[in-house]
């Protein structure tokens, strides 16, 4: 088989390793990757994720079996649509499917009407009627922008000073949709599971993401700054009451509203006292939950997306190992940032996922989220070490990392 994967993350880089290791595969491409994936695939950066018939060109010409489209923005503006139009197979959701994760009041919608367990909430178009909303529900608080956010458009506002700050900025461009819910307590957890209609594979390993971008669960919501999996702490009995009252039931859901969904859908979950919730909808693998599970992940997953297909069971095998990963971002992330800064101490090791690299006389920083250090062990505390000693490796005045990935776990 011919692979495509679409994206140019740290989550497609894992990808694209993940299936150059299929007996089953022959090549593997990246659209538009970045200089660090030459160590998996063959990247074409000359053509953009967004250029869709350029995309549908090559995989006419390169005779692709399979496309597996990594990032939201070209499941939401409809890439799937286009290529499975063209007779050419697609892992990832179509246009409307991916509303999932393209509007928080579609999935919230969703879920209110199927009876799906997630926070109350309420859409809020105006900044004046923001205003007054949180005069009537104090803090703490939850406030999401509509659309998509790549992970950073949510403010958890623990205070009324903290709600307002985020209400002048979610309606800085004036009056627009933004989700209000209620906080939840609990223990937050990524569950993945593999969609095809009204048939899923839930993956039976979850990882725990840190969103927060310093150490101790301070400063802002960030698209993730680190990883790790199993999370022990998590009883297997949890995993399986969220399958019986969250996946299996919004795969029946969407199959009743004609959305045809096939791909990954992420479930980003909390158990309260209440039971499992859903906290979030991603069309996709999370990101970087997406490199430590696939790290552990032992299975073919070519074999898994064919065995979806065929609606066909199959049974999901991982190592023993435990695995962590640790994010370096670019100093200032999630806000504005310098890129450019050199980075010293990478030479294309498979330790390491990337995401904002290029070479330019040296490897240089080239986004916010720059790489994933990855470590594993038998033990959660040798997973931990081995992550950080990589993370130590990598040394340039340009970025940051969390000190305590894995820290719930480790104090549990």
């Amino acid at each position: 088989m011919n692979i495509l994967v679409i994206g140019s993350g740290g989550r497609e880089h894992a990808v694209a390793h993940k299936v150059s290791q299929s007996d089953h595969v022959k090549e593997v491409y990246v659209i538009p990757g970045n200089d660090a994936m030459t160590n998996v695939a063959t990247v074409v950066g000359t053509i953009a994720e967004n250029e869709h018939e350029r995309i549908v060109e090559f995989a006419r010409d390169h005779r692709i079996d399979w496309v597996i489209i990594g990032p939201e923005q070209p499941l939401t503006e409809g890439l799937a649509d286009i290529l499975t139009a063209q007779g050419i197979k697609v892992f990832g959701p179509n246009r409307q499917a991916a509303q999932v994760e393209g509007s928080k009041s579609f999935a919230k919608q969703l879920m209110k009407k199927y009876n799906i367990p997630t926070a109350a909430y309420d859409l809020i178009s105006s900044r004046d009627d923001a205003l007054a909303y949180i005069e009537e529900h104090p803090a703490p608080i939850v406030l999401k922008q509509d659309g998509l956010a790549a992970g950073k458009g949510v403010v958890v506002a623990m205070t009324k000073q903290e709600a307002l700050e985020a209400i002048n900025e979610l309606y800085v461009h004036g009056d627009n949709p933004v989700v209000f819910e209620e906080y939840l307590e609990g223990e937050e957890f990524s569950l993945m599971v593999f969609v095809n209609d009204d048939f899923i594979i839930p993956f039976d390993c979850i990882a725990q993401d840190h969103k927060r971008a310093f150490d101790g669960d301070h400063g802002p919501n960030t698209g993730g700054m680190g990883a790790y999996c199993p999370v022990s702490h998590i009883d297997g009995s949890i995993v399986e009451l969220t399958n019986q009252l969250i996946s299996y039931p919004i795969a029946e859901a969407m199959h009743k509203e004609g959305l045809d969904y096939f791909g990954l859908l992420y479930v980003g979950a909390i158990m309260t006292q209440q039971g499992p919730k859903v906290i979030e909808f991603n069309a996709r693998f999370g990101d970087p939950e997406c490199q430590v599970l696939l790290t552990r992940l032992e299975t073919d997953l070519i074999e898994i997306i064919m065995a979806l297909e065929n609606k066909e069971a199959i049974t999901l095998s991982w190592s023993e190992d435990t695995v962590v990963g640790v994010v370096l971002a670019s100093k200032g992330y999630p806000a504005s940032y310098v890129a450019g800064m050199p980075v010293h101490g990478y030479h294309g090791e498979l330790d390491y996922y990337v995401s904002g690299l290029k070479q330019d006389d040296g490897w240089k920083t080239d986004g916010g989220r720059v790489m994933l250090a990855v470590g594993r062990g038998k033990t959660l505390t040798e997973a931990v070490n081995a992550s950080y000693e990589r993370v130590s490796r990598i040394t340039s005045d340009g970025l940051f990392y969390r000190n305590d990935i894995a820290h719930r776990a480790m104090n549990s």
